[in-house]
């Protein structure tokens, strides 16, 4: 199974991708989470790593290298959305050369790379890669990859999702929030993802959390659960552990249980 999460910046992508990760390795399946967001930085340490693995952009030449295979492949005639730069057909989770990929019992972490400094230039190299990397990504039945997308809808142009089972939108409370989780709804059809949910995140009160479902749910959007507004969670990712505690740790078990529902 793969899993992208969501969502507007600042609507808690990377909590719900840590407490969803967690989930599942308590419940004893090998977790892949893949960082495709290249502007947050912080991912790692909320798992509980201590520092993030080598970029898989490293693999194909670093970003210059990306570009000049892109570079090719324009010349050539090829499009985008068609374009291919790793050497693989296929990719299993035991053939990631270790240095590229963080360990730590079931779960794993990899990253396709980030934006470090001023003056790089669009993000579009790295969504290539992404793209290829969960198309070509081949999972057993034990084994789930959930991946932290950059905010917005961008990804979707770049055909990113067209690999993806399973799209869980990070509803926060916030008009534009709820625009933008209808916005990928449609966008997610389009790319021919078999599923599409709203994940209410950030609630404080169930007032605020039936507003929100009414508005989503009167549009033709299914919600996933709801994640309340938890301290315990916040400090833990704050202090670098996998939260386990909480109650937002207990609310995700309900989402992970209509992920699994889905055939």
């Amino acid at each position: 199974m793969k899993v992208s999460v969501c969502g507007k910046g600042g609507s808690g992508k990377s909590t719900i991708v840590t407490l969803l990760a967690n989930e599942f390795t308590t419940r004893s399946y090998r977790v892949l989470v893949v960082d495709s967001d290249e502007s947050n930085s912080g991912l790692f340490w909320m798992l509980g790593f201590a520092c993030p693995p080598i970029a898989l952009m490293e693999l194909v030449g670093g970003r210059r290298g990306l570009r000049e295979k892109m570079t090719a492949k324009f010349s050539s005639g090829e499009s985008e959305p068609k374009m291919e730069v790793l050497a693989q057909d296929k990719i299993l989770l035991k053939d990631i050369p270790p240095q590229y990929i963080s360990k730590d019992n079931n779960l794993r972490l990899v990253s396709t790379g980030k934006i470090l400094q001023s003056l790089e230039g669009c993000a579009c190299p790295m969504g290539v890669l992404s793209r290829e990397f969960l198309k070509k990504l081949c999972l057993e039945t034990d084994e789930v990859a959930i991946v932290d997308m950059e905010a917005g809808i961008e990804h979707f142009g770049r055909g990113i999702e067209t690999s993806i089972d399973s799209v869980l939108v990070a509803v926060e409370p916030s008009v534009e929030s709820l625009e933008l989780a209808l916005r990928v709804k449609e966008l997610a059809a389009g790319a021919g993802v078999r599923s599409t949910w709203a994940i209410l995140n950030k609630i404080t009160s169930d007032e605020i959390a039936m507003m929100l479902k009414d508005r989503l749910e009167d549009k033709g959007m299914a919600i996933a659960g709801t994640i309340h507004h938890d301290p315990e969670v916040f400090e833990a990712c704050l202090r670098g552990h996998r939260p386990t505690k909480g109650r937002a740790a207990e609310e995700i078990r309900g989402v992970v249980d209509v992920l699994l529902s889905q055939p």
